[in-house]
């Protein structure tokens, strides 16, 4: 199996909920193992740039921003929100620089359903499109929850992913036990980039959807760069959980849960339900800080039966990504329609 550890760059990364940037607003972020300053100007438009001034390397995270223009705080050169250098106030008259030919790097930034990406590759017109979710507009997530793993992008995306964990990391009395452990049988057919799960009935020994009512059917997608959307229907409504993998540095990702619904009711819960989600998050990220321990040695790994064959997808997936970008040719989904069977 070929070394996958390297994030994509050609693709679109989750950086950061829309409500954490309001107008005249920055958020510095390590994305990709990169220094990005997220902003939004005063007409409502998000921007990404990277945080170094170009003439003496300053973040420009400390710089000041009115909403029109970033003025770094060393020597007070005054960029634009597209990263073009519009001041140096200390050039005297008649000093034949052409300032504008100055430039912070920019990267492409969008926001689609009240959430920001960012796009670290050259060419974003032919990047796998940011999934829009069905029903909700472009409003923004009910509730939003992240955590920082001490792993790469591989043992987040694997993580996230794996079906067989539930039962020992994630005991709780509204989730799991030990004991509830079956067998399981699901069917999955390839999706754009990636695969699905598709729909079915929940297993039986997943507690926590009862809060849902009624007979909830859910169906899993997962599609590259990290992008894994769980959609539970129950009845005429929709719970739908956007999950998200950004790699920050070559040893640490973030996990970012945005989860959106039309069910009332969940509502009034949200408190509930947002201690159900750092719980779980919690879990997932002691889980793996154990697991970076071991993987300080370098150890062999294994990937065993039909619980882990979607680790498997997802490097073939990846590998296949890399090798269309650099051949110049469309991408081929390696996967095939199958089912997986497994205990948990």
């Amino acid at each position: 199996m070929e070394d996958t550890a390297a994030p994509l760059r050609e693709m679109w990364y989750f950086a950061l909920p829309g409500a954490r940037l309001g107008r005249g607003r920055t958020v510095a972020k390590t994305l990709l193992g990169e220094p990005v300053l997220l902003g939004r100007d005063a007409e409502g438009q998000v921007f990404a740039l990277k945080d170094l001034c170009p003439h003496r390397g300053i973040p420009l995270r400390h710089a000041r921003f009115d909403g029109h223009e970033l003025e770094c705080c060393y020597h007070g050169w005054r960029f634009a929100p597209s990263g073009r250098c519009v001041a140096i106030p200390s050039l005297a008259t008649g000093e034949d620089v052409e300032v504008g030919r100055i430039r912070v790097r920019s990267y492409p930034a969008r926001e689609v359903q009240g959430n920001v990406w960012v796009f670290f590759g050259t060419k974003p017109e032919e990047a796998p499109e940011i999934p829009v979710l069905p029903e909700f507009g472009e409003r923004g997530p009910d509730l939003y929850e992240s955590v920082r793993m001490p792993c790469g992008i591989d043992h987040a995306v694997i993580g996230l992913m794996d079906p067989s964990h539930g039962a020992f990391v994630h005991r709780a009395w509204w989730w799991r036990s030990r004991r509830s452990i079956h067998e399981k049988e699901k069917a999955f057919a390839p999706s754009p980039f990636g695969f699905t799960m598709l729909r079915h009935a929940p297993s039986r020994n997943s507690n926590a959807y009862r809060i849902l009512g009624g007979t909830p059917e859910t169906e899993i997608a997962f599609r590259l760069p990290g992008i894994r959307i769980e959609d539970v229907k129950v009845g005429r409504h929709r719970l739908v959980n956007l999950t998200a993998v950004t790699p920050l540095t070559p040893g640490e990702s973030e996990v970012n849960h945005a989860i959106y619904w039309t069910l009332p009711r969940l509502g009034l819960l949200k408190p509930l339900l947002r201690s159900f989600a750092r719980a779980f998050l919690g879990q997932d990220r002691d889980i793996m800080t154990m697991q970076a321990e071991g993987l300080r040695h370098d150890p062999i790994l294994m990937l065993m039966g039909d619980a882990d064959q979607q680790a498997r997808w997802y490097h073939r997936l990846k590998n296949e990504y890399r090798r269309a970008q650099e051949e110049g040719r469309p991408f081929v989904n390696p996967v095939k329609e199958r089912v997986l069977r497994w205990r948990s």
